[in-house]
């Protein structure tokens, strides 16, 4: 991000939903938009947008939103939904509202279905959410799963042989390993995200499941500092860990 030109601070902060160019360039008139404490003079101003940029400018005080190419951890609740398509709340809710407005777009890095809670990662980098989600890298992501019927006591094998077909599928799920909890209660981890694949799993064993949390993607595990509908920013280090071995 260092290296690319610099941008006029209209046309860098309108794309990160802060408003037109010219309501931006009101800010500016208003002595609003400071660099290093300083008032800019005109909105047409060339910044080079370096990492350090957003602790260096502030609007009202309050420093900018990261420049693109940022990514976020959500402790995503039940009953938040992750597509535009579906009815009720919404992730995006749960952002600054000036987010919707960004380009590009936060997208989730994969989802998680309304009835679903746990780790969800969203970012604007589409290199980093392909690198994350694409089937090659077989990212492992661990599940809690709580069951409505006892286990039969053979799912272990089952799933772990590579050979379990789903409903209306034509290929095999790659193997995942399970490890049981209680008679209704397990730890699943998978190498794939195929549609409601874990509920479908256990749909195919003739069980039913009753709740459904994300713990870790890749090595990156869940803070337990953050709680149902709180988000932070991920630094460099834990865009790293998601591809460190799981533990």
């Amino acid at each position: 991000m260092s290296k690319s030109k610099p941008v006029r601070l209209d046309k860098l902060l309108a794309n990160m939903g802060y408003g037109t160019r010219k309501e931006i360039d009101a800010l500016v008139r208003s002595r609003r938009i400071l660099l290093e404490g300083k008032p800019l003079k005109s909105a047409s101003e060339k910044l080079p947008p370096s990492e350090n940029l957003q602790n260096r400018l502030t609007i009202d005080n309050t420093p900018i939103d990261p420049l693109p190419g940022f990514a976020i951890m959500l402790h995503k609740p039940v009953g938040v939904t992750c597509s535009r398509k579906d009815s009720g709340t919404l992730i995006n809710e749960l952002f600054p509202s000036r987010w919707d407005k960004r380009d590009p777009l936060l997208s989730p890095i994969g989802r998680l279905d309304k009835d679903t809670s746990g780790l969800l990662l969203l970012t604007d980098d589409g290199q980093l959410n392909h690198r994350v989600s694409s089937p090659k890298t077989e990212t492992p992501k661990r599940y809690h799963v709580i069951l409505d019927r006892d286990l039969k006591g053979d799912e272990v094998e089952i799933f772990a042989a590579g050979t379990l077909m789903l409903e209306s599928e034509h290929k095999p799920l790659l193997p995942a390993e399970m490890e049981v909890i209680s008679s209704r209660e397990a730890i699943l981890t998978l190498h794939e995200g195929r549609y409601h694949q874990v509920r479908r799993m256990f749909a195919a064993q003739g069980n039913h499941v009753n709740a459904l949390h994300r713990l870790s993607i890749g090595g990156l595990h869940l803070p337990e500092d953050l709680k149902a509908g709180q988000w932070r920013f991920m630094s460099n280090e834990d865009i790293n860990t998601i591809f460190s071995p799981l533990t």
